[in-house]
Formats: structure tokens, sequence, C-alpha cells
């Protein structure tokens, strides 16, 4: 994990909850809890909240649950993939481009993916963590409306993810007032 105490408070807030819905491998679970001890020292206090009782919960379902409900949540719905253009499949064209403005906005500020498609939630919060607070607020309002089908989607759905994505939204808007 990289040194999130140089960083400001609104890029240790994405960049903990990225990790958080990230892949639950190996490394995943031996990071957990320094992503809980970083998350307590965060500011403002909700997301610090939000986030260590995330991890609690992780903890307390444990590894091999808690990977189902990740797969099954995450690989197996088209509703709730962190894939944010394949929520909108019935444009292709619209979709394309969309992943095309996500991908744009990688190399506009000196990133480029290997592993991942541009379109990946965890790696667009990676990402808006990197750069400065107005482009973070860019990069964040233009997936707002995907977070916000997808945080819809999570409370149907009564999962625990719903809480990381209010804390994204609550990000979203507090750099839009920044802005």
């Amino acid at each position: 994990m990289v040194d999130l105490q140089k960083r400001e408070p609104y890029s240790r807030v994405l960049s903990l909850t990225a990790y958080l819905l990230g892949y639950p491998d190996k490394d995943w679970w031996e990071g957990l809890d320094e992503v809980r001890s970083l998350a307590a020292e965060l500011q403002p206090r909700q997301a610090s909240q939000v986030l260590t009782d995330f991890v609690d919960y992780v903890k307390e379902l444990g590894q091999k649950e808690y990977e189902e409900l990740y797969v099954r949540t995450f690989d197996f719905s088209q509703n709730t993939n962190l894939y944010l253009t394949m929520h909108d499949r019935t444009d292709f064209g619209k979709q394309s481009n969309e992943m095309l403005r996500y991908k744009e906005m990688f190399l506009q500020n000196g990133f480029d993916l290997e592993k991942e498609l541009p379109d990946y939630l965890p790696a667009i919060l990676e990402l808006a963590a990197a750069v400065p607070k107005k482009e973070s607020g860019r990069i964040l309002n233009f997936a707002k409306g995907k977070v916000e089908l997808l945080r819809s989607r999570m409370i149907e759905a009564k999962l625990a993810y719903a809480f990381l994505l209010d804390v994204v939204l609550t990000e979203t808007a507090g750099l839009e007032v920044a802005s």
C-alpha cells in the first residue's frame, strides 16, 4: 500500500475505498489490517467510520464467505458489477464512447492500465486519488451517474457495498464544492 500519510484527505479516502472494492486476493487480505488502521485515522470521521465498519464486517464474514459474496456481487451480476459502462449495455455506441472517455482520462493524467479496463471503478478511484483535487472532481463527476445507479442497485440488493459508494459520492460532492 502506498504511503497515504502525505496525501490530501480526499486522496486517502478514495484510495482506501478503491482498495476495499478491489478483488479479495491473498495480497488484499494481507493488507486489510493496515487499511483498517489507516481508515481509523481518516478525516472526515464519517468516511473513517464507514471504512472501518466495512473492514470489521468483512472480517466478521470471514475469508470464504466474503470471497463468495464478492464474486456473486461483482463477477456474476450485470446489475452490480464494477465496470461502469456495463450498466448501459443497450446502447453499445454510448458504452464504447464512455469507455474511450475513461481511457482518455487515464492517459491525460499520465497513467495507463495494463490489467483492467478503464471503466473499472476501483481503478477510477485510484486515478482520482492520484491527481490534483480539481481533476479528481472532474473524473468523479463523469462517473457520478453510474456510481449512483450502482449504489441504488446495491441498496436494492441489501449489500454493504452501498456504504462504500456513499463514501465515493460524498467525496464527489466535496470535490464539486472545492472546484
